[in-house]
């Protein structure tokens, strides 16, 4: 996609990227792209309160801050908020390595709850590494941890690799 000039509105903050343009990318362009404002970040980032902050081949960071529109009734961040980052983290160190024309999607994962997360914990941090990337499957793990360096959780993931980029 060409730079924003005068005739062409810079992309949304977030949005989605057509998946005709999309497939005809390499992951880590995609990616390096939204890091760079020339594609927008997906919806799910704006809803959550997090976003990638950083990119390599099969190793993504994000970063967020827990709110407490995230707390469940016992008054901690749902799971279901730390398991979307960590999912997401994974998602995008296996999607790094992915050539154009072929796509993934998360198969399994697995997460350890290790601390409670409130509003208090502050800024959390998210990196992920893969672990393995064959044809047809990925493997990825993330932890998640506090200013202080503090483990929250950590997971695991195992995503299936095809072709033609469009999810399952």
């Amino acid at each position: 996609m060409p730079q924003s000039d005068a005739l062409t509105p810079p992309p949304a903050r977030f949005g989605l990227i057509p998946l005709t343009e999309l497939t005809s990318l390499r992951g880590m362009d995609v990616l390096q792209g939204m890091l760079a404002g020339r594609y927008p970040m997906p919806p799910i980032q704006e809803a959550s309160g997090f976003a990638l902050t950083q990119i390599e081949p099969g190793q993504a960071v994000f970063m967020g801050t827990p709110q407490q529109r995230f707390y469940n009734p016992i008054s901690t961040v749902h799971a279901g908020w730390t398991s979307t980052v960590l999912d997401s983290a994974m998602a995008c160190a296996v999607w790094s390595t992915l050539e154009a024309g072929l796509g993934f999607t998360t198969m399994e994962f697995k997460i350890s709850l290790v601390r409670p997360i409130t509003v208090e914990t502050g800024p959390i941090r998210a990196e992920s590494n893969l672990l393995s990337r064959g044809k047809r499957a990925a493997t990825a793990e993330a932890r998640m941890t506090d200013g202080a360096g503090r483990l929250l959780a950590h997971a695991t993931t195992t995503c299936i690799i095809f072709a033609n980029g469009a999810g399952g």
